[in-house]
């Protein structure tokens, strides 16, 4: 058969895929992690964790305790936190049927007493639009409607102020992991020693290790601290489930940086000082509002879906302190971005090597 005269032998040849940067897939965050190190529990006392501390420039791993922070932050820098404190938010209680059903409170709709919901509910089959769960002789929840996002539109039945009702009858809302219900103790030690305005369904857990103690002797040494306020969602805890995250649609979670904060991020920028994000909580909301070099913060709310990933600019965050996130989640990719995926994974196997504890109530890691 005569070939084609407009070929040539060049078009025969395959072309090679181009190559798959790591990092890039979703699958590239899998790791195996022994149950064994998931905490269950808080430590003894807030602030006994350890502190895996990471060097980009040298990719050097060094243990520490998490006490270390105050030889670790020189005079001048910003220790950025998060004050939100998380909402009882985890309604449990009995439908028509008699049968048990729960109700997990993600945000109010309208301003933050508003007697209306988004809501995720269990069993989700029968608890449909129209039908109540009973919390409290004081609180029933009513189901209004299914979201475009499968969760539900939820109006609170209370004589008392909803945040109140919710505060007064609800549960803390204990990340998957946690396998036991909330006690006496998660209502002090799943809050940060400087939560404020309630809003969260999960805790900025970075902050968890923080005491009274290190956070006056970390002030008397010089170093400044700055309040944001990042509300955390439930969708914290989910799971990318595309392996092109490209392809993965992030949560929104409400944010606020005000006069003070700006004020105190501006002029450490200005005087050479680093700014240090507690948890990934505090990295995404300086992140959606850094401005270029040279301006000044400006303070700013609203709802940010910024996702974090590798190959993104970090334009505010000089340093990083966080815990140990879940395989696959965005946690761990904002981590990644910030170190390098190869030495974050290198980190992880480190401490699951070591034996550090995961997750929420477990160690935690200074990115420097």
């Amino acid at each position: 058969m005569p070939s084609n005269p407009g070929s040539s032998p060049l078009d025969t040849i395959p072309v090679p895929p181009a190559p798959v940067t790591l990092g890039s897939r979703t699958s590239d965050f899998q790791f195996d992690l022994p149950e064994s190190l998931i905490a269950q529990h808080p430590s003894e006392r807030r602030g006994d964790s350890r502190l895996m501390i990471v060097e980009r420039a040298s990719g050097r791993i060094s243990h520490g305790a998490f006490a270390d922070l105050l030889q670790l932050i020189p005079p001048g820098d910003v220790l950025v936190v998060n004050r939100t404190r998380v909402l009882r938010s985890r309604l449990r209680g009995r439908r028509s049927s008699g049968g048990p059903g729960e109700v997990l409170l993600l945000r109010p709709i309208g301003h933050p007493d508003s007697d209306t919901w988004e809501a995720m509910v269990h069993p989700g089959g029968k608890l449909k639009p129209g039908r109540c769960l009973t919390v409290a002789p004081n609180l029933s929840v009513e189901i209004v409607e299914v979201t475009d996002r499968r969760t539900r539109l939820v109006r609170l039945h209370t004589p008392l102020a909803p945040l109140v009702a919710i505060e007064r009858f609800g549960h803390i809302p204990l990340p998957p992991y946690i396998a036991r219900d909330d006690a006496a103790i998660d209502a002090e030690r799943y809050q940060t020693v400087y939560a404020r305005e309630a809003g969260s369904v999960a805790a900025p857990t970075a902050g968890l290790h923080f005491t009274p103690a290190l956070l006056s002797a970390l002030e008397t040494a010089g170093v400044r601290r700055a309040e944001v306020l990042l509300h955390v969602g439930a969708g914290t805890f989910k799971p990318v489930e595309v392996d092109d995250p490209d392809q993965h649609v992030m949560h929104e979670e409400w944010f606020r940086l005000d006069d003070a904060a700006c004020a105190a991020l501006s002029t450490a920028r200005e005087h050479g000082g680093h700014l240090w994000a507690v948890g990934t909580t505090s990295a995404r909301a300086l992140e959606s509002i850094a401005p270029e070099p040279g301006y000044a913060f400006t303070p700013t709310e609203g709802e940010t879906r910024l996702f974090v990933r590798p190959g993104y600019r970090f334009r505010a965050v000089d340093r990083l302190i966080t815990n140990f996130h879940l395989p696959r989640s965005t946690l761990l990719m904002l981590v990644a971005a910030f170190a390098g995926f190869e030495l974050t994974m290198q980190a992880y196997r480190t401490a699951i090597a070591e034996g550090y504890r995961f997750y929420s109530y477990g160690d935690a890691m200074a990115i420097l």
